[in-house]
């Protein structure tokens, strides 16, 4: 998590916000980069300040949630659909989807009118607005494949999955998974971050004259479990 100084923010759905926050996912890339971490994983489905983050993390791999669940529904299917909460949302994400080169793949975008802190309040009414909500994406617009667009829609893929005879991605876990496969391939066949061209980072004696990027611990809370005790 972010430290306290950052904001007390139980959501980002608004731009605004993630304006707000993207500064602190950079210090805390940096700082995870040069404590020796393999991968990051941003976690909003916005992928907010993952561009950003790249240009920042040295040899770490960093991915985001939009980018890990389109990445692999990508690999299970021709044709997906995605599940958020707000209409507010669908434009912005929409965009995410169309700059990750998921255009034609893109059945549409489905909305379920729940914002952020709302998907875990009641949770048999929310499993049932997104089974309506994944339905209508499957039987209507032909989704072979579902993304809950919302990294607090964790917990409801399997029960999607059976009622709806689809894979359905969870995104925190895409994340994760994603994150586990960039850390391994560093590891074993040793691919890392380009630092060519529109690749390359900000020079480090400029990172020090700015003075902001290393400024105090850039993590709220941690919990660090060794590779292999998970």
């Amino acid at each position: 998590s972010l430290p306290d100084d950052v904001g007390s923010f139980s959501h980002i759905e608004f731009r605004s916000y993630e304006g707000m926050v993207t500064g602190g996912i950079i210090r805390a890339t940096r700082q995870a980069a040069r404590e020796g971490f393999d991968a990051l994983a941003i976690g909003c489905f916005y992928d907010t300040g993952l561009a950003e983050a790249r240009e920042i993390s040295g040899e770490m791999m960093v991915t985001a949630p939009c980018a890990a669940s389109c990445e692999i529904a990508a690999s299970l299917c021709n044709r997906f659909g995605v599940i958020v909460g707000r209409r507010k949302w669908v434009d912005q994400m929409q965009a995410t989807v169309h700059a990750l080169g998921h255009r034609d793949r893109l059945a549409g975008f489905y909305h379920v009118e729940l914002g952020v802190t709302e998907f875990q309040e009641d949770h048999a009414r929310t499993g049932r607005l997104l089974i309506e909500a994944g339905r209508r994406a499957v039987e209507e617009d032909y989704a072979e494949a579902l993304i809950l667009g919302c990294t607090m829609e964790v917990g409801f893929h399997a029960e999607l999955e059976r009622k709806l005879g689809v894979p359905v991605i969870d995104p925190s876990i895409a994340a994760l998974k994603r994150a586990e496969y960039g850390a391994l391939v560093k590891r074993d066949c040793g691919w890392r971050p380009s630092r060519r061209w529109s690749c390359e980072a900000p020079p480090e004696a400029e990172i020090a004259d700015i003075g902001s990027f290393d400024r105090g611990e850039a993590f709220g809370g941690r919990i660090v479990v060794p590779a292999g005790q998970g």
